[in-house]
């Protein structure tokens, strides 16, 4: 028995630990064209900051690569014959399997205007982007930022801690509106105002400008034109389904999956920012750029491979990340709607957070710290919470369990409501209650 799995990131890596608890004894391949192999791409951003060294990206040591007891091949996959059960690889020998994973994960999709090919201009999906972002990025010198979500912002932050100076354009009035309400924009924006960033809504680029090869302003649709060294980009990300589209798989706007992670062929599956993986919470298959997903989506798959049928249920979507220094946590639904700064889905996003059923907005805190609640009928369905992260966990469990608040729901609703208090009382009854 041979499986194949086609990636190197966290659902490749999770799906050969789960291979591994069952099945010791058969060969495991991991191809790839990444030459850093596993690491964690969330990290990234503390290596644009300076925060952290690439050598911390890497969480697992030879050992622990030696114990797993697989083969990596260093190379680039051109196609898949399904008949023949054959990988196809661009300068070595094809590889047959008995069992594929596809967890190719996705790729940042293109800025198109003219002057998009000049040097100086960067977007942020691998290591080797950021060494090359910061290679370029020298204090006292201009960048500017284009896009939404996560990673620009990221990226802006990057690049103002590297000493930059730093123009962030959004094509729209706010910040992420389609995940964050209006404060919770604002306060994003205040901050990185406060700090020196400056900030162009309704703003969007016409040209990159660049002489002798290389960026030196952009030009606006107003026909306004700021001068920049660098320029990098974040307008969202599109799963890699080349592979997927040769071998004629089922797709929408990834690989289709059952709830076994498996392909239309039972022999081939597909995990992480790949796969379209069915949601119990809205009834649709969706997409999710997250790293918890994919890890558990990389270790189902694995077990179902391996001849262990276990089914993915996904959990309410989490994320707990930074937006201009401020520590936030993203539950469950929480937005609507489109963000005019991202194309689909970007990194760290879930289209989860964006199918919001009927729910009335509970909130409380200003300033920092703040907590927003989606209160459903009789259970919690989403919640951002910024600053103070005490209710992060409760609240997950909540959501996720999805414990019926009807008790505590008059509470939630009234006008200035101390929302932390009544959760953590709510919390607490319940814990003492089970």
């Amino acid at each position: 028995m041979r499986y194949a799995i086609i990636g190197t990131g966290v659902a490749g890596i999770s799906a050969v630990e789960a291979i591994r608890s069952v099945d010791r004894a058969a060969e495991v391949v991991m191809v790839g064209d990444d030459p850093h192999g596993y690491y964690s791409r969330p990290g990234l951003a503390y290596v644009l900051t300076g925060e952290m060294q690439d050598k911390s990206l890497f969480p697992k040591k030879r050992d622990d690569y030696t114990r797993l007891k697989f083969n990596f091949l260093g190379a680039h996959v051109t196609g898949i014959d399904r008949e023949c059960k054959t990988l196809l690889l661009d300068g070595k020998a094809p590889l047959t399997y008995d069992k594929l994973l596809i967890a190719t994960g996705a790729s940042a999709i293109p800025l198109t205007v003219p002057g998009a090919n000049l040097q100086g201009v960067f977007k942020l999906d691998d290591l080797e982007d950021a060494r090359n972002i910061l290679k370029y990025a020298k204090r006292g010198r201009t960048a500017v930022v284009i896009g939404g979500g996560i990673t620009a912002l990221e990226l802006t932050e990057g690049l103002f801690a590297r000493g930059m100076n730093v123009h962030y354009l959004l094509r729209g009035s706010r910040y992420w509106s389609n995940v964050l309400d209006e404060h919770e924009s604002r306060i994003v924006e205040g901050r990185l105002q406060a700090e020196g960033v400056e900030l162009h809504f309704r703003s969007e680029v016409q040209e990159v400008l660049g002489r002798t090869g290389k960026v030196t302003g952009v030009r606006l649709l107003n026909g306004k034109i700021i001068k920049c060294d660098l320029v990098a980009y974040a307008i969202g990300i599109k799963p890699r389904l080349s592979l997927a589209q040769s071998a004629n798989l089922a797709m929408d706007r990834g690989i289709l999956v059952n709830e076994f992670m498996q392909t239309n062929d039972l022999q081939i599956y597909a995990a992480g920012d790949v796969a379209q993986a069915y949601d119990p919470l809205t009834g649709r298959s969706v997409l999710d750029s997250l790293w918890n997903p994919a890890r558990e989506q990389g270790r189902i798959a694995g077990l179902n491979m391996a001849g262990q049928a276990q089914p993915y249920i996904k959990s309410a979507p989490f994320n707990v990340t930074r937006l201009a220094g401020l520590t936030t946590t993203i539950i469950g639904a929480v937005g609507h709607g489109n963000d005019e700064d991202i194309v689909g889905i970007a990194r760290g996003d879930s289209e989860t957070w964006r199918q919001l059923p009927d729910a009335i907005v509970a909130q409380s805190g200003f300033d920092v710290n703040r907590v927003r609640l989606l209160v459903g009928e009789d259970h919690l369905i989403g919640a951002v919470v910024m600053g103070d992260q005490k209710l992060s966990m409760p609240l997950q469990k909540i959501i996720e369990e999805k414990v019926n608040i009807t008790s505590i729901k008059p509470k939630l609703l009234v006008k200035d409501a101390r929302v932390a208090d009544v959760i953590v009382d709510f919390w607490t009854n319940h814990l003492t209650a089970a």
